[in-house]
């Protein structure tokens, strides 16, 4: 939520049909296409989450900004009482505004683990701080068609949370179908379903992801993310992505 945001990671230029032969020789190349076909130049999306839990359902509605790996500005829409946080990622920093206290707080490394706002997403997948593309290893696990599975492991000096992760892409579309991520000690830990890919600009992505938690005592929890808007490769001012813009753009 490399994210993921997200969840929450995707090529820009024109789609083209690659050969599943030709993945099979480079896996890391086609983790990168579809990381850069996610997030292409800059894009500017509206999105809602809603939240799932054995006590509660909640939902979020949220306005980001991003610019490549790097700079990426979100603020809350909805509910009321949370209207007005804004996140703000500049390179491998971190900042959180709250308007009730007044604050701006720097999360850091050692919380990109966890959740954001209450939902199964963690820190990082809301920013992406790490890209599968430079922070993993991609071996081709299996094809079927369209269909790659991929295998992907931390490089040895990598500063990521997870211990593996299994990804099934699309080729055709380059978007993940279905991601499962697993803890250093090889358990899994969550599943993520990507759907309803559709095309925005030179751009197909999914536009429902659903995360479901599996640790003990999670077994009803549920984060469903749905794109409502995404505008890609139009320009973003550089204005978002500085520390003033938390409390600037919070009203």
């Amino acid at each position: 939520m490399k994210r993921l945001f997200w969840v929450f990671v995707l090529c820009t230029g024109y789609f083209l049909l690659f050969s599943v032969a030709a993945y099979a020789l480079d896996a890391n190349e086609l983790v990168r296409k579809v990381e850069d076909n996610f997030r292409g130049r800059d894009v500017h999306m509206k999105m809602e989450m809603r939240i799932t839990s054995a006590r509660h359902q909640r939902t979020i509605r949220i306005e980001s900004w991003s610019v490549g790996k790097k700079k990426a500005f979100m603020k809350i829409l909805y509910p009321p009482r949370d209207r007005g946080i804004t996140f703000l990622k500049l390179g491998n920093q971190l900042y959180q505004y709250v308007p009730r206290i007044e604050r701006i707080v720097k999360i850091p490394p050692s919380m990109m683990l966890q959740s954001w706002m209450g939902s199964d997403f963690t820190n990082d997948d809301m920013v992406k701080e790490s890209s599968l593309a430079d922070d993993y290893t991609a071996r081709v696990i299996r094809q079927d068609g369209p269909m790659v599975t991929l295998e992907l492991v931390p490089k040895p000096d990598a500063a990521v949370v997870w211990g593996k992760i299994i990804s099934v892409v699309d080729t055709r579309t380059l978007t993940q179908v279905t991601d499962i991520f697993y803890d250093d000690s090889g358990q899994k830990v969550r599943e993520m379903f990507y759907s309803r890919v559709r095309r925005f600009g030179n751009h197909q992505i999914p536009t429902v992801m659903r995360l479901k938690p599996l640790e003990k005592g999670k077994e009803k929890n549920e984060t469903v993310v749905r794109l409502l808007d995404v505008v890609y490769d139009q320009g973003i001012s550089p204005s978002y992505f500085t520390r003033e813009a938390l409390r600037r753009f919070s009203r």
